[in-house]
């Protein structure tokens, strides 16, 4: 499918792995000069730089300054922006359940899985609609409609943040800029299968094998697997893209089929 995303600028955070950087790394296949945001560098990210059309910036871009600077930095680089992929995001399972999750833990999720999109989309939103049409993509959870108590700060944020991605289309729609989002359930990156990640968490939790976790997230799913990040990059560039040109408002679930109401 031809995208025609050539020659156009795109904001990503949270661009150093996992989504991010599969996202990252479609966009330059797609020709699209990019501002790569992370709180980290990786190496992966770093060689993608070596093409001038990757801008990297580190910054902690959960915050007002961090976000704004990179959208900023974008701006002055590349002289504009077109494409917004919210992508930050995190997850720390609450093992002990619900009345130890206290109100830091709480603040912690929100910012990271919410206030991360909504600064960054503030930054960014006078230069899209500048530049409209132009898009807004960001990587929300089937958490959002699958609350799960062994994560219930982290569904409660990506709720809220698709909320807020569909609210603000109404806004936005009549301005030239779509703002749609992605809903990955179990995907094959660190935050699940990494050193201290989901699986490894709650199979120390349970006394249990985090290859058995890992199993037991997709058992009885159509598919019985992860889905790949490459698989949600494709997403995330298709609804960026103007061949989704009327699609706004919508939550694109890739799953599994994991989610089994109508």
């Amino acid at each position: 499918m031809k995208l025609d995303l050539a020659g156009r600028t795109a904001v990503v955070t949270g661009a150093s792995r996992g989504i991010g950087l599969e996202v990252t790394r479609a966009l330059v296949r797609e020709g699209v000069r990019i501002a790569a945001g992370a709180r980290h560098a990786s190496a992966e990210l770093t060689a993608l730089s070596d093409d001038g059309d990757v801008l990297v910036v580190l910054d902690d871009l959960t915050s007002s300054d961090g976000s704004r600077a990179l959208v900023e930095q974008a701006v002055e680089r590349f002289g504009g922006v077109d494409l917004l992929i919210n992508n930050v995001g995190g997850v720390r399972p609450r093992t002990a359940g619900f009345v130890e999750v206290g109100d830091a833990d709480w603040q912690w999720a929100l910012e990271v899985n919410l206030l991360s999109a909504v600064r960054a989309t503030r930054a960014a939103v006078p230069h899209l609609v500048r530049r409209a049409p132009s898009a807004i993509v960001t990587v929300c959870s089937v958490n959002a409609t699958l609350p799960d108590p062994g994560v219930i700060d982290y569904s409660a944020a990506k709720a809220a943040l698709r909320s807020f991605c569909k609210s603000l289309s109404k806004e936005l729609g009549p301005s030239g800029v779509r703002v749609n989002t992605v809903s990955p359930g179990p995907v094959e990156t660190d935050l699940w299968l990494g050193a201290g990640g989901v699986a490894e968490t709650i199979g120390q939790a349970q006394g249990a094998d985090p290859a058995s976790i890992r199993a037991a997230a997709v058992a009885g799913t159509p598919t019985g697997r992860f889905s790949r990040p490459s698989e949600v990059a494709q997403v995330v560039l298709l609804l960026a893209s103007e061949t989704a040109g009327n699609v706004t408002g919508t939550d694109v679930v890739i799953d599994g089929g994991m989610v089994t109401t109508v």
